[in-house]
C-alpha cells in the first residue's frame, strides 16, 4: 500500500504530533536500554531540520487508563533529551489545559514529550473524543510507531484520521523492509519460522505457504509436524493434538508450490540444561526418554543449501534451544550462511520478534541483517498477512 513520509509533508512552523514508542525498560529509576529511544532520532532530527515542533505521543507500560506514578513518561524526559540532543519539556498530561499550555510556549528547536496516552481510557478504547483532543494540539501527524500499529488506539490510528498524516523514519524503514521481504520480494523466498508452539503461529503458517519458496520449521514447531508425519520425538515439546493442523498446512504448501523443510537429523538430551549429554541422531531415532534440542548437522547443511540460492530470507523464530550451550549450534550455523549472503549483496534478510532477535545478536550478527525488527505483535501480524490500522488510516 502506498503511505506518505516526512518527505511528502509541509512542517515549517508547524506542530507535529509524532506517535512513537519510547516504552523502555527501567530498573532503580534509570533506563536500562534506550534502543528505543535512539530509534526515533532520525524521525525527530527531520522534522527539527525542516522547521517543525515535535510534540511526542507516546505510551509507557499499562496503566489501563488510571494515572499510575511509576507509569509517568516524565521519568523518562531526561534520557529522551539526552538521546535526541535537544531541550525536551514535559507536559503533565496529553489532553487539555497542561498540553495546549505547553504546545504554545514551545519554541524552535524544542522537543515536548506529552504525558502517558494510556493515563486515558479513551486511548485504548480509541475514543472519538480522546482523538480529536489529541489533534487540536498539532496541525499534522506522523507515526512512528510501527510497534504499536497493529493496535486500533486513539493515537494510533484515531489521531491519523483527522490530521494531515504520514509515516516517520523507522515506521518508513519497517514498512518498506517489510514489503520487499512479503509483498514485493526477489525470489526464491526462504521463511524460517522457530518457536515453541505451532498454534501461536498457525495464521502466519498459513499466509506464508502462499507467499514463500521454502519454510523452514524449527523448535518445537518442528516436532509437532514430524509428530504428524508419523515420527516418534520422544519426550519432545510437542502439540500432539495439532497433528491433523499441521498434516493440513503440508497440504496447502504442497498446493502453493511451497517446499516445508524439517530436520532429517537432531540432536537429543535426556535433560533440559546447559551442557547436557546428547547426541546426533537421524530424526526417525529419537530415544523414547530423549528430547529434541536442536536441529542437527545435516539438517543445516540443507538449510544453508537452499539459503545460497536464496534472495529473500524473513525469520521468525530460531531452530533450537539456542539459549543453552551447545544447542544454539544449528541457529548459529543458519544465522552466519545468513549473514554471509547479505553481506555479500546476494541476500535481502528480515527477521523480528523477541526469540529471534535475542538469538541474533548472541549470535553476533545484529548488523549483518538487511532490517532487523523490535516490533513483537506488529511484525508477526503483518507476516500473517493481517491489516495493520495504524498503517491503513496513513494511507
Amino acid at each position: 500500500m502506498a503511505w506518505k513520509t516526512l518527505d511528502d509533508m509541509e512542517l515549517s512552523g508547524k506542530v507535529v504530533l509524532t506517535r512513537v514508542d519510547i516504552n523502555v525498560p527501567m530498573a532503580d529509576g534509570k533506563v536500562t536500554d534506550a534502543t528505543r529511544i535512539e530509534r526515533i532520532k532520525p524521525t525527530i532530527d527531520d522534522i527539527l531540520a525542516k522547521g517543525g515542533k515535535p510534540v511526542l505521543l507516546a505510551h509507557f507500560g499499562r496503566p489501563k487508563g488510571q494515572v499510575v506514578p511509576e507509569m509517568s513518561l516524565g521519568l523518562i524526559k531526561d534520557t529522551v533529551a539526552e538521546v535526541l540532543g535537544v531541550p525536551v519539556k514535559f507536559a503533565t498530561d496529553c489532553i487539555g489545559s497542561p498540553a495546549k499550555e505547553a504546545v504554545a510556549a514551545l519554541q524552535p528547536g524544542e522537543v515536548l514529550l506529552l504525558e502517558n496516552t494510556r493515563f486515558h481510557k479513551g486511548e485504548t478504547d480509541n475514543d472519538g473524543q480522546f482523538a480529536a483532543s489529541l489533534a487540536a494540539l498539532g496541525d499534522v501527524y506522523v507515526n512512528d510507531a510501527f510497534s504499536a500499529a497493529h493496535r486500533a488506539h486513539g493515537s494510533t490510528e484515531g489521531v491519523a484520521k483527522l490530521l494531515p498524516s504520514c509515516a516517520g523514519r523507522l515506521m518508513q524503514a519497517e514498512l518498506s523492509a517489510l514489503e520487499a521481504a512479503l509483498s514485493t520480494p526477489t525470489r526464491p523466498v526462504v521463511a524460517v519460522v522457530g518457536g515453541a508452539k505451532v498454534s501461536t503461529k498457525l495464521d502466519l503458517l498459513g499466509n506464508l505457504v502462499r507467499k514463500v519458496d521454502y519454510l523452514v520449521i524449527g523448535g518445537g514447531m518442528a516436532n509437532t509436524f514430524l509428530a504428524a508425519e508419523g515420527v516418534d520425538v520422544g519426550k519432545s515439546l510437542c502439540e500432539h493434538d495439532l497433528a491433523d493442523t499441521a498434516r493440513e498446512i503440508i497440504k496447502k504448501a504442497d498446493e502453493a508450490g511451497c517446499e516445508i523443510v524439517l530436520p532429517v537429523d537432531v540432536i537429543v538430551a535426556r535433560e533440559f540444561k546447559a551442557n547436557a549429554a546428547n547426541e546426533v541422531l537421524p530424526v526417525t531415532e529419537c530415544p523414547e526418554d530423549a528430547m529434541i534440542f536442536d536441529a542437527g548437522p545435516k539438517s543445516v547443511a540443507r538449510i544453508n543449501e537452499i539459503l545460497d540460492d536464496a534472495k529473500t530470507v524473513i525469520m521468525n523464530g530460531p531452530l533450537g534451544v539456542f539459549e543453552l550451550e551447545p544447542f544454539g549450534a544449528g541457529t548459529f550455523a543458519m544465522l552466519e550462511k545468513i549473514a554471509e549472503q547479505t553481506n555479500a549483496g546476494a541476500l535481502v534478510s528480515v527477521a523480528g520478534g523477541g526469540d529471534t532477535v535475542s538469538a541474533i545478536n548472541a549470535s553476533g550478527h545484529a548488523k549483518d541483517f538487511t532490517y532487523i525488527s523490535t516490533a513483537g505483535g506488529a511484525f508477526l501480524e503483518w507476516m500473517e498477512g493481517k491489516e495493520l490500522p495504524g498503517v491503513v488510516a496513513l494511507g
